[in-house]
């Protein structure tokens, strides 16, 4: 169906090199995922610069996680929702949230919960949220920053998931105990 190659730093083109770099840098190898978008060097960096802004939100630990990982049960995504459990298990998330979002179950955690139901309702209604939506989550202890911080994480997740949907991205060895 799809010819993507997973890029290596040897069959890279040139401009992806110092970006796989980085991936060495932060993962310790090369992610398929990287590899994969390594055929077009402005994605991967576009991409790499979209995670480490998202990182450097408000939002900590536990609510990058839901961001991310609502976003990628959502998609159905076979490569994210693994990955994204791996790097919630190296963050030191607790393994119990993981899990409640990738069965769909409620968080038990009511601002964690109000993050995932805004996210689901930005994705899900292209951002055409209500104001009574808007109302809840501002009560819950969000403002307009997190709000646009929720569009930052499901533009990030949006170019992993859609990229992994048409390469069929190949699971790494190291997030496979967490598919």
């Amino acid at each position: 169906m799809n010819n993507f190659e997973v890029h290596t730093q040897e069959s890279a083109p040139e401009n992806s090199k110092p970006l796989l770099d980085n991936s060495i840098k932060a993962f310790g190898s090369i992610p398929s995922l990287h590899g994969i978008m390594a055929e077009s060097p402005e994605l991967l960096e576009a991409y790499q610069m979209l995670h480490k802004l998202f990182q450097d939100t408000s939002l900590n630990k536990e609510e990058l996680t839901v961001v991310w990982q609502t976003i990628n049960v959502e998609h159905e995504c076979h490569y994210c929702v693994p990955a994204h459990a791996a790097i919630a298990s190296m963050m030191n998330v607790d393994d119990a949230l993981t899990q409640a979002m990738r069965n769909r179950e409620p968080l038990g955690d009511t601002k964690l919960q109000a993050l995932h139901d805004m996210t689901l309702s930005v994705l899900r209604n292209r951002g055409q949220v209500s104001e009574e939506e808007v109302a809840k989550f501002y009560a819950a202890g969000y403002g307009p920053k997190q709000l646009l911080e929720i569009i930052l994480g499901m533009s990030q997740k949006v170019m992993s998931n859609y990229v992994n949907h048409l390469a069929d991205t190949p699971l790494d060895e190291r997030f496979a105990k967490f598919a």
